[in-house]
């Protein structure tokens, strides 16, 4: 990024931003919310520059959510005028996601305005697609900078923050994932990437009572977090830094409450959730399966237990959550048992990932 301004007030650094660039055609991107929350207050001050403003305001569908479909692309696709000089993302995760990719097709940069601290992808290059109600992610471009206005942060609901937490508490178990990959599969790893990513989990955790305040301290920490996850996966070109068998799990219970069209859980909910329970998972079969497969080196198994040592318990996640106030239980997601139990057995065929979830399932 060219670009990264977190304080009171970035949005003035906006404005200079785009008239040093000289853009003065800017199409900006938000819903209903977003735009009460930041997007209208944007519009404003570049206008009183004589900044030409295009505007997609993205729907709700008939559950009061915003998806990042073929409908939003093609309605962000179809309004941006041709002259534009940069895409504007106002909002969390799902409204970047759209703009991400319609600027990527349309070959433009982009900018984002986060409004809440809700996921790690806002400067990430992944843009996860709902097509034909099944998600898929593509690799796109991160935005071109990014100016988050710490006071907005703070108005976010609180299920958005916690979210936002437990999508970094995701790392515990991507990052065992990716390790094991890694050992066990030849999968590319980086030390720098995987370095960044236990920065922002620590830098998180550290700050839990500040999230649960909503301090701007607090906001400010755990945003920065976000950011360093989301850097990680740019500096490595894929999401294995922040993604493994936990968000697997996530992207099944969403496909699923799509395939039956119920309202959507906020991403960080699912994650917090997920990585509770893979964590126990992952423990038990460390010992059960791993110690005893004639396939593997007694060096890999040495390597692969040193790794799943550190590896916190589900006990040990769930009070993390419950220090931001964060759902812990499936039944408070909503999620059944039996879309539980068939996404243990199947989630980990939505990515060509060797997760300790793939090696479960491959291996029984």
């Amino acid at each position: 990024m060219e670009e990264l301004t977190i304080k009171s007030g970035a949005t003035d650094e906006l404005r200079s931003y785009l008239l040093r660039k000289k853009w003065m055609k800017v199409h900006v991107v938000y819903d209903r919310n977003t735009r009460t929350a930041a997007g209208d207050q944007v519009v404003d001050q570049l206008t009183v520059d004589n900044i030409h403003i295009g505007i997609s305001e993205i729907e709700e569908d008939e559950n009061q959510d915003v998806i990042a479909d073929e409908a939003a692309i093609m309605q962000v696709l179809t309004e941006v005028d041709h002259e534009t000089d940069v895409l504007m993302a106002v909002g969390a995760g799902t409204l970047h996601d759209i703009t991400r990719y319609a600027a990527y097709t349309l070959g433009k940069p982009f900018i984002s305005i986060p409004t809440a601290p809700s996921v790690d992808g806002f400067n990430s290059m992944g843009a996860p697609i709902v097509l034909k109600k099944k998600k898929k992610t593509f690799q796109t471009q991160t935005p071109i900078a990014l100016f988050a206005d710490v006071d907005v942060l703070k108005e976010a609901p609180t299920d958005m923050t916690a979210a936002g937490f437990g999508d970094v508490l995701g790392k515990y178990t991507a990052l065992a994932d990716w390790h094991f990959g890694a050992i066990t599969a030849n999968e590319p790893f980086c030390d720098q990437a995987a370095e960044m990513t236990l920065e922002a989990l620590n830098q998180a955790i550290q700050s839990a009572k500040d999230i649960r305040a909503g301090s701007a301290k607090g906001m400010e920490n755990l945003f920065e977090a976000l950011l360093k996850s989301g850097m990680a996966m740019s500096l490595f070109g894929h999401s294995h830094p922040a993604s493994g068998g936990e968000h697997h799990l996530s992207h099944y219970w969403e496909m699923g409450f799509l395939a039956e069209g119920r309202k959507q859980l906020l991403h960080g909910e699912k994650i917090g959730v997920s990585t509770g329970l893979i964590a126990d998972i992952y423990h038990e079969h460390v010992e059960k399966k791993v110690a005893l497969d004639p396939l593997l080196t007694d060096a890999q198994k040495e390597r692969i237990a040193l790794i799943f040592k550190d590896l916190p318990t589900g006990d040990d996640i769930n009070t993390l959550l419950g220090q931001v106030g964060g759902k812990t239980t499936l039944a408070e997601l909503g999620v059944e048992e039996v879309l539980y139990q068939e996404s243990i057995h199947n989630a980990h065929t939505l990515r060509k990932r060797n997760t300790m979830l793939r090696y479960l399932n491959e291996r029984e």
